[in-house]
C-alpha cells in the first residue's frame, strides 16, 4: 500500500490515525511538528501527508513542499476547508477521526479521485 506521513502534535491523534491507516495496510511514519515533518518528507518521500491544521510553533497550512496533503482538523467551518484547499490541500478529514471517513478520503486521494 502507500507510505503515509502523519503530522500532528497530539500523540493521541497520531496514534488513532496510525491505527486506522495501518488497519488498511498502509505504512505509517510520524512527525510531531512542522519542521520535523519537512525533514521527514524529504527523507522518507511519503506518498501522502495527513497534516494537523493547528500545531504548536507552525500552522499546518505553512508546511508545504510539493506534497499531496490531506488536512485534519476539528474546525468544521466551510471557510477553513476552502482556505486549506486554496493553499493546496487535496483533502480534508474532520476530527475526531471516524475510520470509514478517513479511509474514504485517503483512498480517494491515493487513487487520484480527489
Amino acid at each position: 500500500m502507500a507510505k503515509i506521513l502523519i503530522v500532528d502534535d497530539s500523540s493521541l491523534s497520531r496514534r488513532m490515525m496510525r491505527g486506522i491507516l495501518q488497519s488498511d495496510g498502509h505504512e505509517v511514519i510520524e512527525a510531531t511538528d512542522g519542521m520535523s515533518a519537512i525533514e521527514g518528507y524529504f527523507v522518507e518521500k511519503p506518498d501522502l501527508v495527513v497534516l494537523d491544521l493547528v500545531m504548536t510553533g507552525m500552522m499546518g497550512e505553512e508546511v508545504d513542499g510539493g506534497a499531496r496533503v490531506i488536512v485534519a482538523s476539528a474546525d468544521l467551518q466551510t471557510m477553513t476547508r476552502q482556505r486549506v484547499e486554496e493553499a493546496g490541500a487535496v483533502g480534508f478529514i474532520n476530527k475526531p477521526f471516524v475510520a470509514a471517513n478517513v479511509l474514504k478520503v485517503v483512498n480517494a486521494v491515493l487513487q487520484g479521485a480527489a
